[in-house]
């Protein structure tokens, strides 16, 4: 297979927009673009700064169906309970990746001893599709600690790429996924450049959080400006180059090519289905959480 870059698609901006009491950045969806099948939703919330006297990012239970809800900490420290009995401390560099499948119930926000001593918050909310066949699978929780997260290194070593999923340069993320895609985040430490490997075929995303960015040597990224660019599916890899101290976030997909009804916390492929799991979650069949 020829070794071929992958064209820039389209660049755009991470407008902020309001969630309730918080304002957070969301370059998907936006006006250009629905999708980046299969990912549905990226939210870049914070930094904030929290303190006994501000908490705005306290998400009580809340159910979910038919997607995969993720969540990447880069900086504070947040709880995750869920319907399943997971109660879990997720540290800044740590992943909590849930699989609602048929549906579940979680709550999350920053820990108590957290708020208690103040700091900052920050991190990306991402939502995942599944596919029609495993819309109604069991649901699952993973959690995947900063340090046990898989590393490859650009020559100079002045580049950290996280594998959270999927694989690059011989190394594989620990997250078991349900449909074949990348997640990956890297950290430039100082300027330094990388070339990311990404298969054919698959839909891709680059989300510049802070830093300063030159993507395949045309696109500059930077913060309150261009900050995501997508990529054709042909081609097999992308160019980076960080000017200053930053982090990105990159995914990349197979798309499902499914049709999507979505409501709130749920995503399914007919509005029929998405009567269902307002039903079901009325009824207690997606567990419970107090």
């Amino acid at each position: 297979m020829e070794n071929k870059l992958k064209r820039i698609q389209q660049k755009m901006d991470s407008p902020l927009v309001s969630m309730g009491p918080i304002r957070l950045r969301q370059p998907i969806p936006n006006q250009e673009v629905e999708q980046v099948d299969p990912f549905l939703l990226l939210h870049h919330y914070g930094p904030y700064a929290i303190s006994p006297l501000n908490n705005p990012f306290d998400l009580g239970p809340h159910p979910h169906r038919g997607f995969e809800p993720i969540t990447l900490l880069f900086k504070g420290e947040q709880l995750h309970r869920d319907s399943l009995g997971n109660e879990m401390i997720v540290k800044a560099g740590d992943v909590q990746w849930t699989t609602a499948g048929r549906g579940i119930i979680h709550a999350e926000g920053p820990s108590k001893e957290f708020v208690e001593r103040g700091g900052e918050l920050e991190g990306i909310q991402l939502w995942l599709n599944l596919p029609a066949k495993k819309k109604m699978m069991p649901a699952a929780y993973q959690h995947v600690k900063s340090e046990d997260i898989p590393v490859v290194q650009n020559d100079d070593k002045s580049l950290e790429l996280k594998v959270v999923a999927g694989e690059q340069a011989g190394k594989k993320g620990l997250i078991k996924t349900q449909t074949a895609i990348n997640v990956f985040t890297v950290k430039a430490h100082t300027a330094g450049e990388i070339t990311i490997n990404i298969p054919e075929g698959h839909n891709t995303a680059l989300y510049l959080l802070d830093g300063e960015a030159i993507v395949n040597n045309e696109q500059n990224l930077k913060k309150g400006a261009t900050q995501m660019v997508t990529f054709t599916q042909e081609g097999t890899h992308i160019h980076m180059k960080a000017t200053e101290v930053s982090n990105l976030l990159i995914l990349s997909g197979e798309p499902i090519n499914e049709k999507v009804a979505s409501w709130g916390p749920y995503v399914m492929n007919t509005q029929t289905e998405i009567m269902e799991a307002l039903r079901d979650y009325q009824q207690g069949k997606m567990g419970y959480l107090y």
